[in-house]
């Protein structure tokens, strides 16, 4: 919880006084696949195929994304969410993309909104080139199953990936065997570089991957806390 603890206080700092003003709500409700990514060029991405969920925060006309496995929907001021216990993936998810929408409107973050169409497709072809400008060619543990990233990673770069869906586990992709969460310990240390999911800073396993490697985090979810905790952070085609 010291985690969310430092959110909390980024959260009532930029806030100041709206955090009490009775017309500032912080609105999360659960997309359909195609509201979150649109039609993607393939069809394997997670969201598609009902594994995750994106949740979306309005506050003062900003949109911020979340990833979930526990959608829900909530309405209410900024200070219920500083009121939350953020003791499940639900409480987590909605305050993650209510702090995400506050720090947009504040100015101090961008690209809080997933991609959609050929978008994830333009940003998998960028990374290769991102990770390489900023490591070389490192082993990547690859955590999280982002089939368009691990595709294009897979064509140049060492990799183990690690994931929680059942589905994708033992199975062969692009390559590489999907490995389950009991390799976690093992694939950190196999890597010379990680590439997470920004969606562990819902889930609560973030602090697995931070000080043991040099990291950059994917995606919309992560938006905010990368700002905070200054987190290398890959989402060049979000909005």
């Amino acid at each position: 919880m010291n985690y969310y603890k430092r959110l909390k206080a980024q959260l009532t700092q930029t806030a100041g006084e709206m955090m009490d003003e009775a017309v500032t709500v912080v609105s999360a409700k659960t997309l359909t696949p195609e509201q979150a990514i649109g039609r993607p060029d393939r069809k394997d991405f997670p969201l598609l195929k009902g594994k995750e969920v994106m949740v979306e925060a309005a506050f003062r006309g900003v949109r911020a994304h979340a990833f979930t496995d526990m959608p829900g929907d909530f309405r209410g001021s900024l200070q219920d969410l500083m009121d939350f216990d953020l003791k499940n993936n639900f409480e987590r998810a909605v305050f993650i993309a209510g702090f995400n929408a506050v720090m947009r409107h504040s100015g101090l973050v961008s690209n809080t909104v997933h991609c959609k169409d050929s978008d994830p497709r333009r940003c998998a072809e960028q990374l290769p080139g991102f990770v390489t400008e900023r490591f070389g060619m490192p082993k990547i543990s690859f955590i999280g199953y982002q089939p368009a990233m691990i595709e294009a990673l897979s064509r140049s770069f060492d990799m183990r990936v690690i994931d929680l869906d059942k589905d994708n586990i033992g199975a062969n992709r692009f390559g590489l065997v999907i490995e389950g969460p009991e390799n976690t310990g093992d694939v950190l240390s196999w890597g010379d570089t990680i590439l997470s999911t920004g969606s562990t800073c819902v889930n609560d396993t973030i602090a697995s991957f931070l000080d043991k490697k040099p990291a950059i985090f994917y995606g919309v979810t992560i938006a905010g806390p990368a700002m905070v905790y200054r987190y290398r952070r890959f989402c060049p085609c979000s909005g």
